[in-house]
């Protein structure tokens, strides 16, 4: 995760590479997970955590507050508000934190590579990611005390991940040069300003415009066609802007309208000046996504772990995340200054969540390759 804006003094745009390999599917199995670090001293021996299932919250919280640190990855104070959900984690839990700031891969990257030698105890990894690190055996599985409030989609069956805020592509329109701001997809073929999408052979928001696009002209993540087709319409016309969009670039005048995740282009405005952008939701359609919480398996401190994400679920924490502009996962009722500031909700009508990841993973394979023979050619 490099910086990116989601509110108070977010800078710059965080992105979830998609560093996708072949992985051979290895089923968990074990109910007891022994974290007892190979080859080290007694004094770094991870701690053995029984199967979560057993423990109650109450001794979690207890076990997490003899842990005494929480240290994370990708989850730095800039993002989504973290900053204040860690002084509150800190304080309810008296817990010392620590993050290391990195994108999706490299999370998954670093928990693989440090195995029983753990530095990281959680991460927050693009949806996408979660089954990845499932898959790889990197995670402890623990359902919080929310978990029959999460949606079906944004969480895994036995709990290895759970997303804890989610976002949706949206229109972020600088009104000082553009006169009427792109309601609809079909608005931004009849305008006359460059759209700005990023960098879609890397980026994840930039791959999930091109997504949002496929939704709302009869696609979906097995069929990116439709969505590859109105970007090239963009090129032809010579509308397509490859400009990163992030606050340097927008107060330098060079985006007039973008295609990024709606707690980013909130976290934008609020940042640069509120009153000068507007930001929207696609009617024809858009696509959520979101973003989840891991445990790693070889944890540390897996109870202060287990705890944050309980926390993270809460409705203190949901709230939180919000303040960031992030969409809480749960249907938590936001106060009133809070919920002021976010797109109306009815604007979501016809944004859809991605319902196969694994289909998705193999069409984000290709995207790449799509977007080089049939957009960039024709980008002027």
């Amino acid at each position: 995760k490099n910086p990116t804006p989601i509110g108070g003094n977010f800078m710059n745009y965080k992105f979830k590479k998609n560093c996708y390999k072949s992985i051979q599917v290895l089923m968990l199995g074990a109910s007891v997970l022994g974290l007892a670090a190979c080859g080290a001293t007694k004094e770094e021996a991870a701690p053995v955590v029984k199967d979560p299932s057993t423990l109650t919250l109450k001794e979690i919280e207890t076990k997490a507050k003899e842990e005494g640190t929480i240290n994370s990855v990708g989850m730095p104070d800039s993002w989504a508000n973290w900053g204040e959900t860690w002084n509150e984690v800190k304080q309810k839990y008296t817990l010392e934190h620590n993050d290391t700031d990195l994108s999706s891969a490299e999370e998954i990257a670093k928990m693989e590579s440090e195995g029983e030698n753990a530095t990281a105890d959680i991460g927050d990894v693009g949806i996408s990611f979660g089954p990845i690190a499932e898959q790889k055996e990197l995670t402890t599985p623990y359902k919080t005390s929310y978990w029959d409030e999460v949606p079906d989609w944004a969480k895994d069956d036995n709990g290895d991940w759970v997303v804890g805020y989610q976002g949706t592509i949206a229109f972020f329109t600088n009104k000082e040069l553009v006169d009427n701001p792109p309601k609809s997809w079909d608005d931004i073929l009849k305008g006359d300003y460059k759209v700005t999408v990023g960098d879609v052979q890397r980026g994840t928001q930039n791959q999930m415009a091109v997504l949002a696009a496929a939704i709302a002209n009869g696609g979906d993540e097995t069929n990116l066609q439709p969505g590859i087709d109105y970007f090239a319409k963009l090129a032809k016309q010579g509308r397509l802007s490859l400009t990163d969009a992030k606050p340097a670039n927008i107060e330098k005048g060079e985006v007039e309208v973008a295609l990024v995740w709606d707690f980013n282009a909130l976290g934008y405005a609020e940042q640069i000046d509120r009153d000068q952008f507007e930001v929207a939701i696609p009617s024809e359609g858009s696509v959520v996504s979101g973003y989840a919480t891991i445990i790693n398996k070889y944890a540390k401190h897996p109870h202060a772990a287990m705890a944050t994400r309980e926390y993270i679920l809460s409705d203190e924490g949901q709230i939180n995340l919000a303040k960031g502009f992030a969409r809480p996962i749960r249907d938590v009722e936001l106060p009133k200054e809070v919920a002021e500031k976010m797109v109306p909700e009815v604007q979501y009508k016809n944004a859809k969540p991605i319902e196969d990841y694994k289909a998705w993973e193999e069409t984000a394979k290709n995207l790449p390759q799509l977007w080089q023979e049939e957009v960039l050619v024709h980008v002027k």
